[in-house]
């Protein structure tokens, strides 16, 4: 099995990167956040691959990080997500983000991505909660969500997130649903957000 493929980018498409590796052009499938990424045409480009072989074929996908390809393998264990839907998942979301819409149960943002339903988003969020907590994709925004303590020291953006669910909480708010509204709201802002940005932008997402 292809593991990691390291070469000189020959071309790429919509969904897909072809990868010179001393001579030999392999195809792989990517997320667009990750052809975001890709230097020109002749430059230098490393993947994580997951190797799918099927009886007719043998796809490649192809991630910039090891737990964009975790969380591809991950989200597959899903009934009713197949390797496309995955890929669409993680064109839309980071590793991050989609620990916070587990965590926080977002079934709505999950919604957004194409191919993706409110029952196979229902059983995403049910179905990997546990899954996620128990490995390494991202614990401090996990702990945050669920309301433990984080293991690690957060950073500045992490904090203000942390912040602005316990405000909102503190109004009455359930955890769960004032996590969902700031990660939507941090989202929207972006990482430098304040604190009274989130709070204000939070109460409009739960308002919605």
């Amino acid at each position: 099995m292809i593991a990691r493929l390291t070469g000189k980018l020959d071309s790429m498409g919509e969904d897909w990167v072809v990868l010179d590796v001393g001579g030999v052009g392999y195809l792989v499938f990517c997320p667009v956040r990750t052809l975001r990424n890709m230097p020109p045409v002749g430059g230098s480009v490393s993947l994580h691959i997951e190797t799918h072989v099927r009886e007719d074929r043998i796809h490649l996908y192809g991630f910039e990080a090891t737990a964009e390809r975790a969380w591809f393998t991950l989200l597959q264990t899903v009934q009713g997500v197949g390797a496309k839907v995955a890929i669409a998942i993680l064109s839309l979301y980071g590793g991050d983000e989609l620990t916070q819409i587990v965590a926080a149960g977002d079934k709505t943002a999950l919604t957004r991505v194409s191919g993706v339903g409110p029952k196979v988003a229902g059983r995403i969020t049910a179905e990997l909660k546990d899954k996620v907590a128990k490995m390494n994709l991202g614990p401090v925004a996990f702990a945050a969500a669920a309301g433990g303590g984080a293991t690690a020291a957060p950073a500045p953006a992490q904090t203000a997130a942390g912040d602005a669910v316990s405000a909102l909480v503190n109004l009455g708010y359930g955890r769960a649903e004032a996590f969902g509204a700031v990660a939507a709201a941090a989202r929207s802002l972006g990482a430098e957000a304040t604190v009274e940005a989130l709070i204000t932008a939070g109460l409009k997402e739960l308002a919605a």
